[in-house]
Parts: C-alpha cells; structure tokens; sequence
C-alpha cells in the first residue's frame, strides 16, 4: 500500500489498480469545520483535475478533484451522514470514494508524504 499527495491537499492510498481518495488533515483545517459533504456517484467516470467531490464548511465551499482518471467503484457514504468525520479523522474515516485507476503513469506526478510536508511548510 501506497500513500501520494496532491499540491490540491488530496491523499491517495495505493493498493493494487484501486485508489481510496480523501482530504489532508491540512485541507481539513483550513477549512474548518466540515458540514456538508457531496460524493461522486458510483460508477461515475472521472477525469484527471474533474470536480468529483464538494466539501462545504462554515468557511466556505471546496471542490474535490479527481488527482487520476478512474471509475468510482465505492463512495464513503458515513460523511454523508457525519461530515465532521473530515475534521477528526481526515487521513482515515473520512476517505470520500474509491476509483478504479485508468492510467498508473498519471501516479507519476504526485508526491510522496516527505514531499508533501515540504509543500505544506
């Protein structure tokens, strides 16, 4: 299992041709708390940079984009339920969909977590 980052503050977790998607825990607190969350639908083909999620705080309203082409296979329907999830567990629970990965040289653009920390020092 692989975890990469996106300069968007997008985790991917790698296992095999399936990536699970969600929000940094630095995304989440700088949006503050999360009250709404929408998912893409399952079986919804997205592209690489397409809006595939939106996450509204108190603060304001995020779009989640797709960091690789896929097809979501699975959304995390608890967030529907407890968007306050993105806030206490943004880096597990709090996972928005899964994708079933078109193309693994797009993994080639992202970072690694020691890369990531230095975008976000």
């Amino acid at each position: 299992m692989t975890t990469l980052f996106t300069s968007d503050h997008e985790w991917l977790r790698i296992e095999g041709d399936v990536a699970t998607i969600g929000v940094t825990d630095y995304a989440q607190s700088q949006l503050g708390d999360v009250v709404f969350v929408e998912l893409p639908k399952v079986g919804r083909a997205l592209k690489k940079a397409e809006a595939a999620a939106v996450v509204e705080s108190v603060k304001a309203a995020s779009d989640v984009y797709a960091p690789i082409s896929g097809e979501v296979l699975e959304v995390n329907e608890a967030l529907a339920a407890e968007p306050a999830l993105v806030n206490s567990d943004a880096a597990g629970k709090a996972w928005f969909f899964k994708l079933r990965i078109a193309d693994k040289s797009e993994l080639g653009g992202l970072m690694d977590e020691a890369a990531y920390k230095a975008h976000t020092a």
